[in-house]
């Protein structure tokens, strides 16, 4: 394979590994570390130190902001861990088409509703409340949401990083 299919197929894999770093339960910045190791097997490890560097710092930051986000975001709705646990097995039983609405809309949506429903039921049977049921599950979504967007960000910086130490000696 001439090397710079190759280096399109690398970023194409990076590509993927920014999308993976939003949607929860697909790899993210380890696709990005693998493409980039790959690339340094192949070319060489010279130049590509930052770049390793950078997307360990996202991969380990990444582990941080999931856990922060969820936190925060069950924090603020005044969510206890029943809520939490609750997204979670909700977001597990989501990913793996558990639920009517991953039956219907795929994994997808079940990644988005399962979460939800999740931090709701489990709210519910802690307080017996709905209506502070509702606003945990929300709060929780939200949350961790926001949490994906900013991993998204992070993978796209550690992918930008690579293309600018490598473009120019591919492309120049």
């Amino acid at each position: 394979m001439p090397i710079t299919a190759l280096y399109w197929l690398l970023l194409a894999v990076m590509g993927v590994g920014v999308i993976g770093a939003v949607v929860p339960a697909l790899p993210g910045a380890i696709l990005i570390l693998g493409a980039i190791i790959v690339w340094g097997l192949v070319n060489g490890f010279a130049g590509l130190g930052i770049p390793i560097a950078v997307t360990i710092v996202v991969l380990l930051a990444n582990s941080l902001i999931d856990f922060l986000a969820t936190y925060l975001g069950a924090k603020q709705a005044g969510a206890s861990k029943w809520g939490q646990i609750g997204a979670i097995v909700g977001l597990l039983l989501g990913v793996f088409g558990l639920l009517p609405a991953s039956l219907i809309g795929g994994p997808l949506l079940g990644l988005l509703i399962g979460p939800l429903l999740g931090a709701i039921i489990g709210e519910f049977l802690y307080r017996r409340d709905l209506k502070l049921a509702v606003r945990a599950g929300i709060g929780i979504v939200v949350g961790t949401l926001i949490g994906n967007l900013i991993e998204g960000l992070l993978a796209l910086i550690a992918m930008i990083v690579f293309i600018a130490t490598t473009w120019p000696q591919v492309m120049g």
